[in-house]
């Protein structure tokens, strides 16, 4: 049997091409990290004890506790949109904060734009920022400034800055060089390169991930009531500790149709931005 190489050498040459990409698609080094990836799937899967037969063999139960949510409560409806609507005023707040000091926070942490130095130390307080869920963030602003939807602004300020400052800088480190250098060219301060040249650039997608986050964090608002940080939550909360699933579903409906709603006007305005 004749080798590999000398295969590809009599072949011709789009043969002998076609020959050379497939040998470089399985290696050693491929092979290792399928097999450390399967390792690392196994270990999972172990921790987290899946179990599917154990779901299915239940889903009796399920279902019946499912039907307990119906029919859904509706004598409190108008509270509920009430709650709600400060709901989402937690979520337009704490998204605006986050977005504002998002862009400083990006800047420092990009590698094309400040030095090692900088960018460095406010990754990792990114990182802290992303690090901690909202929900803790809540209950330390609930210690600060009491209970109520300030708490739960707060609390979604803080984390959603994180993301937004991560997602941010990637998408500066990946901009065009050209119109920066030109702005560069023209004796510009780096602060007016970075209004000038990565912003315009920047700005689309920006946009994308503020409205994203937004939806999320109205979503997000509506746990934090769990710890007494506002919003529809409290009631969410009220309704399955005391075991009124009726109630329940109807928040749960109404938080639905929220999102669903919100989906729908993001879009409209992404269109109309980008």
């Amino acid at each position: 049997m004749r080798p590999q190489n000398q295969i590809i050498t009599y072949a011709s040459p789009n043969v002998a091409a076609m020959l050379r990409k497939e040998a470089k698609l399985v290696n050693t080094q491929k092979v290792l990290f399928f097999l450390v990836i399967a390792a690392v799937l196994i270990f999972a899967y172990t921790q987290s004890e899946l179990n599917f037969f154990v779901l299915l063999q239940r889903g009796d139960n399920m279902v019946e506790y499912i039907g307990s949510y119906f029919p859904p409560d509706f004598s409190d409806l108008n509270y509920y949109f009430s709650e709600t609507l400060v709901t989402i005023s937690m979520g337009i707040w704490g998204t605006l904060m986050a977005a504002i000091a998002a862009v400083p926070l990006s800047i420092l942490a990009s590698n094309n734009i400040c030095p090692i130095w900088v960018v460095q130390p406010t990754r990792r307080l990114l990182d802290a920022m992303r690090a901690i869920n909202e929900i803790v963030f809540a209950l330390i602003f609930v210690v600060a400034v009491g209970l109520g939807p300030f708490a739960g602004v707060l609390a979604l300020f803080i984390h959603t800055a994180g993301i937004l400052g991560k997602l941010f800088s990637e998408a500066v480190e990946s901009i065009e060089s050209g119109p920066v250098e030109g702005i560069r060219a023209t004796g510009a301060s780096q602060i007016q390169e970075v209004i000038y040249g990565v912003i315009p650039q920047v700005m689309p997608l920006w946009t994308s991930f503020i409205l994203y986050r937004f939806e999320s964090n109205v979503r997000s608002a509506s746990v934090l009531g769990i710890v007494g940080a506002g919003g529809i939550g409290v009631s969410l909360y009220q309704s399955f500790g005391s075991f009124e699933y009726q109630k329940a579903c109807t928040i749960l409906i109404i938080l639905i149709v929220t999102t669903g709603v919100i989906d729908l006007l993001s879009a409209k305005v992404r269109e109309w931005l980008v």
